[in-house]
């Protein structure tokens, strides 16, 4: 009997450890759900709010995103633990962006052969980079950055939600599109004069003063067009993928039109230039992509015809000149004299003739000065954010110009980091070259097309990078990382079959 009793009575304490076990990871179970959602949601509602500042608001909101982008880090570590999930998707992918975060922490280092007093002190002589402050901003927008885009991989995990942060990233485009043709249309000085001091915050906050350049909510039209490319590449790339259900297709095609016209009405000679580019690069895909496998035996003879004249490369170089000519008839169209007038500006840009005038501001100038600086500093460059610090020692000028950035973000790179930094950013390319094949073999269609609209988004980019520095707005930077979240993602967001 004692015995009974005591086994009962192990038996009841081994019950109520198992119940107890249960509610714990019932409760450890919601928690990490509700986790999960929070964190998804705020990176969408962030997407969505960092576009609207610009003008002198940009400084304090840059600072408010990345450190929203860090609490949610602590959040993940949290959900993580509660959800024992320790998988993070696209490591192969963010490894060379975390080396150069530390290459561009080093950087900002003291070097060894400065002693106590010297650290202390600052020495600039004493450190790789010629503006180690600016290299430390440099290294905290890169890391929230790089936060931002695990994020995405880890919480983006199912189609729906993949749904939702495209439509997130094309209403942002979309708003701002709209928002940059309505300011155009009406605003002139004595319109934003009227805007009294209970309004000035306001003003700011959107950049609506007047200067020269700006557009929208940015302060240069080019950086303007930097997101537009973005947005238009999306869009089109889903639409010629085949991602777009039929009933969705004007929609798309609204917003897709909406989002070129304003693009055009920048009148930036490098987004045009991009735009048509991405506009070859999707042609080209889509013409080029295999046909689907059919039985030979069940084709008609002029099915089989038409699908080898489908395919041959004639065809195809047909296809996309009528294409491009059409999209360029459009562009003047709409562009107007304003268009053709900064277009008749591009053979002084890139003329090497001496106009005279020793300013200094034309991009082939800006280049030439960037590349005297990058054969001084070949191997380890003068630190990220440091170029306009370093940069009046070459520039060959009057001096009542000095340009910030190089208006090439590849020459750029090379002159903020050498070849180290160049060689890391190449193996950032190449990974996501790699990844982004993968994708686009997938058997789910929307999957596929997503990975071509994000990859057309990036390479109007990577083409408008060769003339200007979009890059360099966090904006821009962010909207560009979800790109690359898109192009990249797992299996998750495939659809599940029944």
């Amino acid at each position: 009997m004692p015995e009974t009793a005591a086994g009962s009575e192990l038996a009841q304490k081994a019950s109520i450890e198992l119940a107890g076990s249960r509610v714990r990871e019932f409760f450890r179970g919601r928690a990490a759900h509700l986790l999960d959602r929070t964190i998804y949601l705020s990176l969408l509602t962030l997407i969505a709010l960092i576009a609207i500042p610009g003008g002198a608001a940009t400084f304090w909101w840059e600072a408010a995103f990345e450190c929203a982008v860090f609490a949610l880090g602590a959040l993940w570590a949290i959900e993580s633990l509660l959800s024992r999930a320790r998988r993070v998707n696209g490591h192969r992918l963010f490894a060379p962006l975390l080396a150069l975060a530390a290459f561009a922490f080093i950087q900002a280092q003291p070097l060894w052969g400065a002693n106590a007093t010297e650290r202390v002190e600052g020495v600039a002589w004493r450190v790789a980079s010629v503006d180690p402050y600016e290299t430390r901003f440099f290294v905290f927008r890169l890391l929230a950055l790089i936060l931002a885009g695990v994020l995405l991989l880890r919480y983006t995990s199912n189609r729906h939600r993949l749904r939702a942060l495209i439509y997130v990233i094309i209403g942002v485009g979309v708003a701002s599109a709209l928002f940059g043709i309505v300011r155009q249309a009406i605003q002139n000085d004595a319109w934003v004069l009227t805007l009294h001091t209970p309004y000035a915050v306001y003003v700011d906050l959107l950049n609506l003063r007047p200067g020269e350049g700006g557009y929208g909510q940015f302060g240069n039209r080019n950086h303007f067009a930097f997101l537009m490319e973005m947005t238009l590449g999306l869009a089109l790339g889903l639409i010629a993928g085949g991602g777009v259900r039929d009933n969705r297709l004007p929609i798309y095609l609204a917003a897709a039109a909406i989002v070129w016209t304003a693009l055009v009405l920048t009148t930036s000679r490098g987004a045009i230039f991009s735009m048509l580019s991405q506009i070859i690069f999707i042609a080209l895909f889509v013409t080029g992509s295999r046909p689907s496998r059919e039985a030979p035996e069940r084709k008609s003879k002029a099915s089989r015809g038409w699908s080898r004249i489908s395919r041959s490369h004639m065809t195809r170089v047909i296809l996309v000149l009528c294409l491009v000519v059409a999209v360029t008839i459009g562009v003047f169209y709409v562009g107007g004299d304003p268009l053709v007038n900064r277009l008749e500006t591009v053979p002084g840009e890139l003329s090497v003739d001496d106009t005279g005038e020793r300013r200094g501001a034309r991009r082939i100038e800006i280049w030439r000065a960037t590349w005297q600086l990058i054969k001084a500093n070949p191997v380890a460059g003068v630190g990220f954010g440091g170029y306009w610090a370093a940069i009046p020692a070459y520039h060959d000028a009057s001096g009542v110009w000095t340009p910030e950035q190089a208006h090439n973000d590849y020459l750029e790179l090379l002159a903020s980091g050498g070849l180290i930094g160049a060689a890391l950013g190449t193996w950032f390319i190449v990974a996501l070259i790699r990844l982004a094949r993968e994708r686009l073999r997938a058997t789910d269609s929307f999957r596929r097309a997503a990975c071509l609209g994000a990859l057309a988004g990036l390479f109007g980019v990577a083409v408008h990078s060769l003339f200007d520095y979009g890059l360099h707005i966090t904006t821009n930077a962010l909207v560009f990382t979800v790109l690359v979240a898109i192009a990249v993602m797992d299996s998750r967001v495939e659809k599940r079959a029944a």
